[in-house]
Order: C-alpha cells, then sequence, then structure tokens
C-alpha cells in the first residue's frame, strides 16, 4: 500500500481488493474504538455495494464492546425485505458473526450482539414499505434527532461520479450538493435510471455525509481511478465526487485495481 496527499484528499493505493479491505476495515474499526473510548458508542453512515460488505463483516468479528449505531448513506424506496434494499445488505453483512435481539429503541432497526457485548443497529433512512415520502420523512426526523458528527462515514463512487445517492443527472442534484442548505436528506431519481436498480432513492445530502470526524471514499477498477484523475485535474468539474473533494474537508480516497 502506498499513501500519498492530493488536494484536500489523502490517497491509499492497494495491490488489489483484499489488501483495501483489509486497509478500510482497519481503519473503520479505530475510529470505533477511539468513539467506544470516548463516549461508549460510534456513530456511522455507511455505503452498500459488494465491495464495503466484507468491511462490515470484519467490524462485526472486532470484539469492539460498547455500541455501535449505523444508518446506509442512502437507500433505494423499496421494500426492506427487497434485494435492493442497503439496510438489508448491510444488516445481513454485519449479522455474519452474530446474532440477533430486539432493539432497545424498538422499531424498525435490528441490533446485533457480538459476543464482547458490542451492539451494532443499523437503522433505516426508507419506510418499511418503500413509500418516497414517508421514507423522507423519516430519514429527516432520524438526523434530526441524531445531529452529532459521525466518527466515520464511507462512501463508495460510481463511474458516472455519483456519491450516495446523488447522481449527476438528478434534477434535484443542487438539493444534495449545497452546502448551506440546512437539509440533512432528499428523496432523488437518478437521470437516467440505473437499468439494475430503477428506484427512487433517499440520500444524504453532501453537507450531512461531511459532518464527520472522517469520510473514506472507497473506489476500486480503472475505469474509476480515471474518472478521480478528471476531478483532481479539474476540479471544477460538475461531478458530485467532485463537489465531495473540494468541499475543504479531508477525504481518505482508497483505491485498488
Amino acid at each position: 500500500m502506498s499513501d500519498r496527499t492530493v488536494m484536500t484528499s489523502v490517497e491509499h493505493l492497494y495491490e488489489d481488493t483484499a489488501a483495501l479491505v483489509g486497509g478500510v476495515a482497519a481503519a473503520m474499526e479505530a475510529a470505533c474504538r477511539d468513539a467506544i473510548a470516548r463516549r461508549g458508542a460510534a456513530w456511522l453512515a455507511l455505503a452498500g455495494g459488494r465491495t464495503p460488505l466484507p468491511v462490515y463483516a470484519h467490524l462485526a468479528r472486532a470484539a469492539l464492546g460498547g455500541r455501535i449505531d449505523a444508518v446506509p448513506t442512502d437507500d433505494r424506496c423499496v421494500p426492506h425485505d427487497h434485494p435492493a434494499c442497503n439496510l438489508r445488505n448491510l444488516r445481513a453483512a454485519f449479522a455474519g458473526n452474530a446474532f440477533a435481539r430486539p432493539s432497545r429503541e424498538g422499531g424498525n432497526d435490528v441490533a446485533l450482539l457480538q459476543p464482547a457485548e458490542t451492539s451494532i443497529s443499523v437503522h433505516p433512512i426508507t419506510a418499511a414499505n418503500g413509500n418516497i415520502d414517508a421514507s423522507l420523512a423519516q430519514s429527516r426526523a432520524l438526523l434530526a434527532a441524531h445531529p452529532e458528527p459521525f466518527d466515520a462515514v464511507l462512501l463508495g463512487m460510481g463511474a458516472d461520479g455519483h456519491i450516495a445517492s446523488l447522481f449527476p443527472g438528478a434534477a434535484n442534484l443542487h438539493d444534495g450538493l449545497a452546502m448551506d442548505s440546512g437539509i440533512d436528506a432528499i428523496a432523488t431519481l437518478p437521470e437516467p435510471l440505473p437499468p439494475e436498480a430503477p428506484f427512487a432513492r433517499i440520500s444524504l445530502t453532501l453537507p450531512r455525509l461531511l459532518r464527520a470526524c472522517a469520510v473514506h471514499l472507497v473506489v476500486t477498477g480503472h475505469d474509476k481511478r480515471a474518472v478521480l484523475r478528471e476531478v483532481l485535474q479539474a476540479p471544477s468539474t460538475p461531478l458530485p465526487v467532485a463537489a465531495l473533494l473540494r468541499a475543504g474537508a479531508p477525504i481518505h480516497v482508497h483505491w485498488s485495481p
């Protein structure tokens, strides 16, 4: 692995995906341990997708003690048992080495208890039935009740430069990127709709994602590396990932082939 600082980002380069997963898992574990040592709990925002799922499984095995509360950075407006639901997939990843128990808070979230008494709760930002209006209200209410900075945010990036569900062609992209909006979450519809996931989305906004102690952007593949190079060479490009990197907060960019 090699590291270098570019603009306000720190690039962590790995030889393969397994090494990347190990590096990101170590960073997320350290953030959780620090937060738990300070106040007994960690507060995370986590991307869906295949690449980071082993990171969450690592946290489930880490015997951290204390409590971890997490939300998806974005989710599709589908029922929670739908294969495209990020909440479902995050919970499944965390449950790989834990057993479920009822949440102390009730509702739709599920707490996962580790042998070392770590409890992990992944809280939904969408309604159980996937209704868009109800999902937006639920996400904003949850985030208003928890305004504190995230201890760590883990983001992915699409080949089109989108982060979370802030897509370049969305009609309300400005609402998701404006740093002075005062909005924590938006309901949005990618344009064009991805054929593999043609659903409306709830997404945390850029200012809410950046209200964090650490932000990690996980990118794999040479095509996405080319997008990052374009952004670093021309930071005024209107891609959402460019807005992330030029916001002034240090971003840890993790890349592997």
